[in-house]
């Protein structure tokens, strides 16, 4: 197949996008990605790419252009100008476009607009198109405080129709967004798959680590206001008198925030790590007994699976968390932690303490790698998109 695959956010920017048109290209396809210039989390153009021109590249067989677009930098101005740019750019782009392709894939992550050059490029040609939903609009937008029925969320939920109604299949990443695309845009139960996320490959199994002396639980991931770090840091306070270090490896919008109340705390059970690139996050896996997951207290977030269980199940470590829903469900249906509610820091502070009184933890990490390798299993994910992509080109 020849395949056109429009995103938003590509490698370096940490999705696993880019693993899957990897794997893609492994198998024999031509893949040609149509991204922007990588500026997420932190909103700034990464090194080599401050010059925001339009650049053709080419990495592990996949055919890349990066579309200049404006970078998020902070506010909702630079946020709301980002969101409009990169369709804009893609869109110009593939109008000139001479490639055929037999099938379109959109990695739909927020905003919802950035799926419409993909939808209005197979439209166009005559191409079949599949929409894999990552972040569900336009929900998305009361978690960053919009309000429900307001002249902003209707506009949206418009648009988010029409977006999810154009594409030939939707592929979702939660089980819990089947409900809510059928209730909200009538979408036919039809085309609508479930695919959930599978861990990068550099996410092996680590060796079980015997508990000895201070504990250490790791947050992994972007530090953000939707992550609910701040969860993490009381229930830290509420745990002073254990011999337990909460270690936060990343950056984002509310990292400095999170420094200032963890001053204000007079935390000293609390280490930021910093940002470090996604080859050296298994080191600072090993090093921990037990990976933290926390999330906003939001009905939408409550329904998206972050990408992270992935790659703590997949490593074999116990989870405990402070998430809603879907999160939730894959912790105690894998036996691999505990998890109470989103932003109970009372919760998560009770669930360090049952950790801390197991006399074997790395059982729950096995249950984890287990359910991982059961559900979630790359090869048999990449089998099911091969396989969707190959029957909407029909035989191309």
């Amino acid at each position: 197949m020849k395949l056109l695959v429009v995103c938003q956010y590509y490698h370096p920017e940490p999705f696993r996008v880019h693993a899957i048109c990897a794997e893609l290209a492994k198998r024999g396809h031509e893949v040609q990605v149509v991204t922007g210039m990588p500026n997420y989390p932190m909103g700034q153009l990464y090194p080599g790419y401050e010059a925001n021109r339009p650049v053709d590249e080419e990495l592990d067989g996949v055919k890349i252009h990066r579309c200049p677009i404006h970078p998020r930098k902070q506010g909702p101005v630079h946020r709301l100008w980002n969101y409009i740019s990169y369709p804009a750019a893609a869109s110009r782009w593939l109008r000139r476009s001479k490639g055929q392709y037999d099938a379109v894939l959109i990695n739909q992550l927020s905003p919802v607009m950035m799926a419409n050059p993909g939808l209005r490029y197979g439209k166009k040609a005559g191409i079949p198109t599949a929409l894999y939903c990552l972040d569900l609009w336009p929900e998305s937008l009361l978690a960053g405080g919009v309000r429900r029925g307001s002249c902003v969320y209707r506009l949206f939920h418009r648009v988010s129709k029409k977006i999810y109604r154009a594409a030939d299949r939707l592929l979702i990443s939660s089980y819990e967004f089947r409900d809510y695309l059928h209730r909200e845009f009538d979408l036919d139960p039809a085309k609508i798959r479930y695919l959930p996320q599978f861990a990068e490959e550099l996410f092996q199994p680590l060796p079980d680590k015997t508990p000895a002396g201070t504990r250490r639980l790791l947050f992994a991931g972007n530090v953000g206001a939707f992550q609910s770090v701040d969860t993490i840091l009381r229930a830290a306070e509420r745990t002073r008198e254990l011999p337990v270090v909460y270690e936060i490896l990343g950056d984002g919008t509310e990292l400095e925030a999170l420094k200032k109340l963890a001053q204000e705390l007079n935390l000293d059970n609390v280490e930021f790590l910093g940002r470090h690139s996604l080859e050296e996050m298994p080191a600072y896996y090993a090093g921990a007994d037990a990976m933290l997951l926390t999330l906003k207290a939001n009905p939408v977030l409550s329904l998206t699976l972050p990408g992270k269980i992935q790659s703590y199940l997949a490593v074999g470590k116990p989870i405990i968390g402070a998430a809603d829903a879907a999160a939730q469900r894959v912790i105690q249906e894998a036996n691999c932690g505990f998890c109470g509610p989103a932003e109970d820091c009372q919760a998560l502070a009770e669930n360090v303490r049952r950790f801390c009184a197991l006399a074997d933890p790395a059982e729950l990490g096995r249950n984890g790698r287990a359910y991982s390798e059961l559900h979630f299993s790359r090869k048999n994910i990449m089998d099911r998109l091969e396989e969707t992509l190959l029957e909407l080109a029909g035989g191309r």
